[in-house]
């Protein structure tokens, strides 16, 4: 029986020669190992096509050197040398090669009074490339957080006082009475509206990092906002985290200042960019703000 030869399409005449700066695939699924644990993730990975004339890059060699990351943690050098790889499989094709890894972390957090715990779970993404010989990394992430209006609060409070005022005018007030008072729905006749909001942060971390410190961002945003969304809890913790609230009422101009602050103190970033939402339980739209510290153009993926 005759073998007739497989058709190579690659090797045919172009249409048109031009270089290209970004071929690959996207969505590749992967499992890889980070802290310990299995993620799936989900995996974008090209090089540039710096050949005009060349039909096009060999997917299958990035598809092939993508299955390094299955057997090892996933750390700032594991991706380098992937990269390198890309390129070494590119030689004479490509200058540049690019990786993008999305997956879910998962953490387990405790209340914040009662021993219950549960999982919360962290989108986040790892954006790394070689180009002009140079090696970045970026770790994006987005976490979920509670905010409270201070001008709610205020004119809460406000109208709590005018039904202090109309439920006892000029007559003396025992203790007992007023204690009786606040613990009544008179006492809380107005309340602050409060939303579930977002911080996503993007952060360029150093050529020396040797890891990836994605629990460190999540703990210190959520350290630096004070309202972090539970999971499992009870009633006293409930109360706590209604105190956090009132302890931390934000615009979200506030909450961009103070994650900006914080950002500031990583020993381990060069650069970051953050934006927070705030889900407005009042208006049918949502407030907004952003800042960002030494990022330019050449942070981007």
């Amino acid at each position: 029986m005759t073998q007739l030869k497989l058709p190579d399409i690659a090797a045919q005449a172009l249409e048109y020669t031009l270089p290209l700066d970004w071929v690959g695939m996207c969505g590749i699924a992967l499992p890889v190992q980070f802290e310990g644990r299995t993620a799936a993730a989900k995996i974008d990975a090209g090089v540039s096509l710096i050949d005009g004339s060349s039909r096009g890059i060999h997917m299958s060699r990035l598809y092939l050197a993508l299955e390094t990351l299955e057997h090892q943690p996933l750390t700032p050098l594991a991706i380098r040398r992937l990269l390198a790889d890309f390129l070494s499989s590119h030689e004479g094709l490509s200058s540049a090669a690019y990786l993008r890894l999305r997956f879910e972390h998962m953490l387990k957090r405790p209340a914040l009074i009662s021993p219950l715990a549960g999982w919360k779970s962290y989108a986040v993404t790892v954006d790394a490339r070689i180009e002009n010989e140079m090696f970045h990394v970026e770790l994006s992430v987005s976490v979920p957080y509670s905010s409270t209006c201070p001008c709610s609060a205020a004119l809460a409070r406000q109208l709590i006082q005018q039904q202090f005022l109309d439920d006892f005018s000029e007559q003396q007030v025992e203790k007992s009475a007023i204690l009786q008072w606040l613990g009544s729905a008179k006492g809380i006749v107005a309340t602050p509206h409060s939303q579930r909001s977002t911080a996503q942060i993007q952060v360029r971390l150093r050529g020396t990092q040797q890891d990836l410190p994605i629990t460190e961002l999540i703990n210190c945003v959520e350290g630096s906002l004070g309202t972090a969304v539970q999971t499992a809890v009870k009633r006293a913790d409930e109360q706590a985290f209604a105190l956090a609230n009132g302890q931390n009422l934000m615009f979200c101009e506030d909450a961009a200042r103070r994650l900006h602050h914080s950002l500031r103190q990583m020993e381990w970033s060069t650069a970051f960019k953050l934006r927070v939402e705030h889900a407005e339980s009042l208006h049918a739209h949502d407030a907004v703000a952003t800042s960002q510290w030494q990022w330019d153009v050449s942070c981007a993926v």
